[in-house]
């Protein structure tokens, strides 16, 4: 019996050297390319087999196999064993799709660059192709001079933005590779913050520069200066409290502004630290108990803010309003009205004004109020 198996052995390795290993299903094969049709590609097989790739599975994720031409070299998958015409039938998009994904996690670990056609827009991001993949590019990830800045964030015109890149090349990096979950994310901030140079050493903090604003957002504006781009925050921007950047300043506005902060390649801006502060003075002007005239400029359930003059403004918390429970603010106070307050108290250094309706006695204010109007 031993030397039976032997000789079966040994019998079915020569068969294996003299005609190859028979491929099973799954198996990757390589081969050359005998010819290429329109709908169809045949290989030969260690020249003693034909496989042929049609219809879908001619699909490639990789470019190497597009504009196939006869004797090149190439990989593929048997999905079946025999056809009706007695050949290998086999997928270059099973090989290809592996392949592909091996060639994008290399590329995201190893950083390249890589050139991405923007397909379709969405309100997340794009959707671009990267050699034949699918691949996201969420809005977050676009470089500085794409990022679509639409004040106040209102998301269909971010969309339309969005849909001007259709069509264009964008240079990007992978970041995120996930096969299991066909998952594949690319960003082209991640290429511009590496290409893009250190702010300059002659830009200090507490220095003065002159610029224009170039983009105004619901959080600020941005102002672009001596080569440079910068942000003054909405809190930045003022004194006085104000809604929305586009209140202060406009697209193409010339302004002047101190560094107030250097973050790796960020700049911040402040406006209002090169006007005087109007705080400082606050005490000259009002006293605590005085009876003061201001306009409502908001209503919120906590409470009123009043403006006092074009600079200092105070807050009348709605246990300042009245000795019975307000049950609804806004059918008693509305904004754009004057009113009298009295003034009960003032810390220029935190820049608050309380007020109170005359007449009102103070009341206790609910801790969670209180850290509110902070």
């Amino acid at each position: 019996m031993t030397n039976i198996a032997t000789k079966s052995g040994a019998f079915a390795k020569l068969l294996d050297e003299q005609f190859g290993t028979v491929p099973k299903l799954t198996d990757t094969l390589k081969g050359s390319v005998l010819s290429v049709g329109r709908n169809e590609v045949r290989i030969d097989i260690d020249g003693l087999r034909t496989g042929v790739i049609r219809g879908l599975q001619l699909f490639a994720e990789s470019s190497e196999y597009r504009n196939l031409k006869e004797g090149d070299e190439v990989e593929a998958t048997v999905i079946e064993l025999e056809n009706e015409n007695g050949e290998l039938e086999l997928s270059f998009r099973t090989a290809g799709h592996a392949r592909a994904w091996s060639k994008l996690e290399e590329l995201r670990r190893t950083g390249v660059t890589v050139q991405a056609r923007a397909k379709e827009a969405n309100k997340g991001g794009l959707m671009v192709d990267l050699d034949g993949m699918d691949a996201f590019l969420p809005v977050s990830q676009l470089s500085n001079d794409h990022y679509p800045r639409v004040a106040g964030g209102d998301k269909n015109k971010i969309l339309e933005k969005l849909r001007e890149f259709v069509g264009q090349e964008l240079t990007v990096k992978v970041i995120d590779v996930n096969e299991k979950d066909e998952k594949l994310i690319v960003s082209e901030k991640a290429l511009g913050e590496e290409q893009k140079s250190a702010v300059p050493d002659k830009f200090k903090v507490g220095q003065t520069v002159d610029g224009e604003v170039s983009a105004i957002t619901a959080f600020g504006a941005f102002v672009k200066f001596d080569g440079v781009e910068g942000l003054v925050h909405i809190s930045e921007l003022a004194w006085q409290r104000i809604d929305h950047p586009k209140d202060v300043v406009h697209i193409g506005d010339q302004v002047k502004a101190e560094i107030i902060q250097i973050d790796g390649k960020k700049i911040f801006l402040s406006m209002k630290r090169l006007l005087p502060d109007p705080w400082k003075i606050v005490n000259e002007k009002y006293k605590v108990g005085q009876i003061v005239s201001g306009k409502i400029v908001k209503v919120n359930p906590y409470g009123l803010f009043v403006e006092l003059d074009p600079e200092i403004q105070g807050l009348a918390h709605v246990s300042e309003l009245s000795n019975s429970t307000i049950e609804d603010i806004t059918k008693d106070f509305g904004i754009g009205d004057t009113r009298e307050f009295e003034i009960v108290s003032i810390d220029s250094h935190e820049h608050r004004l309380g007020l109170r309706v005359p007449g009102v006695k103070t009341k206790p204010k609910p801790a969670a109020d209180k850290e509110e109007v902070k």
